[in-house]
């Protein structure tokens, strides 16, 4: 009996256990190159947030909805990177130890989610119709060629 009233114990204190660790919000820091952007941060076509001058970070409310960061520089073309909503490390302990109670709680909350952070933008200069290359984090680039309608 000890050991049963010893475990639902430690079950009830530990649910929601991401929400204790993770926390509801977290920090996304953005580095740019060049330095210098300004980016916004969208999540279903609001904005929840703006860096004015990168390198910076900003502390943002987590959810299940990715957030969209576009960075703009004078002279350069705007550059989008899709920050996707993920599953927090201590929700998986959470939903062993804390059964389905910890697990609603910290989903309701979105302590159960994380972001990518840092964000590691590369900026292409602007010019008349050169391709147009994002890269993110440590990620291959990736060219997009632009083609003038009607070709």
């Amino acid at each position: 009996m000890k050991v049963f009233l010893t475990s639902l114990a430690a079950a009830v204190s530990l649910s929601a256990c991401s929400s204790i660790i993770e926390g509801t919000s977290q920090e996304i820091a953005v580095n740019t190159n060049p330095p210098g952007a300004l980016c916004q941060f969208q999540r279903e076509g609001t904005v929840i947030a703006t860096i004015p001058v990168t390198p910076a970070a900003t502390t943002i409310k987590k959810t299940k909805h990715d957030i969209t960061i576009s960075c703009d520089k004078t002279g350069y073309q705007t550059a989008t990177f899709m920050n996707k909503s993920d599953v927090a490390g201590a929700t998986v302990g959470n939903i062993i130890l804390g059964g389905g109670i910890g697990w609603a709680i910290d989903s309701a909350s979105g302590a159960d989610n994380k972001y990518t952070s840092p964000v590691n933008i590369t900026l292409v200069p602007a010019g008349p119709g050169g391709p147009a290359l994002v890269r993110q984090n440590n990620a291959a680039p990736v060219v997009l060629q632009m083609k003038p309608v009607g070709t």
